[in-house]
């Protein structure tokens, strides 16, 4: 199952132009990526130029579907860790949206957890107990927000056009942040481990 996720992310990854799949439904080169425990994957899919966005699933079948067209530019991606919301960011908008949830990977009641003043929204990435970590675009920070919305805290940085950020080091609670301005990247210590870094150390185990 492991290879079947890592094609669709570099197909989802590589790809430079837009697919037109008919009907009107067309993916414009894929930004961030979400996995659920299950192997379902979601993607964000902004047109930077017309300043919108979509949302496709892409199901272990490896079908692509269209789950909402119409948003703003949709970009930082996460699933919670109990697998019963999906977050999306928009950033031009400074949304952070939030869906319901069910094991098939469909979504409902979506709802806005978080409007931003200014800056920019990026990458998106939670830890075990359900915390949001947003990189900041143009303000050189990583905000943690609650699961509620609320924000926890805020994390300066060097650089001040963060990407995207993840979770690793020997417990999980070392975030890595791609700083595009600097060419680099920063770390910094977190509470808990990333609920990603606890999806690959389980993948490991179990190999």
């Amino acid at each position: 199952m492991m290879r079947k996720v890592l094609i669709a992310v570099k197909y989802c990854q590589m790809e430079s132009y837009p697919w037109d799949y008919g009907n009107d439904l067309v993916m414009f080169p894929t930004n961030d990526l979400a996995i659920m425990d299950n192997d379902i994957l979601f993607a964000s899919d902004p047109n930077w130029k017309e300043g919108t966005g979509q949302l496709w699933r892409i199901n272990k079948d490896g079908k692509t579907e269209l789950l909402e067209k119409n948003m703003g530019t949709t970009n930082g991606i996460e699933v919670s860790p109990d697998q019963t919301k999906l977050y999306v960011n928009e950033t031009k908008q400074l949304r952070v949206w939030v869906y319901d949830l069910n094991s098939k990977g469909e979504v409902s009641h979506k709802r806005l957890l978080h409007q931003f003043s200014d800056g920019g929204l990026d990458g998106m990435r939670s830890d075990i107990m359900g915390n949001l970590y947003i990189t900041r675009w143009g303000k050189g920070e990583v905000v943690k927000m609650s699961p509620e919305g609320k924000i926890l805290k805020t994390i300066p940085l060097i650089g001040q056009k963060p990407t995207n950020l993840d979770f690793g080091g020997q417990d999980g609670r070392t975030c890595f942040v791609t700083i595009a301005d600097k060419g680099n990247i920063e770390t910094f210590q977190v509470e808990h481990p990333g609920r990603s870094w606890k999806m690959r150390h389980r993948a490991k185990n179990a190999n």
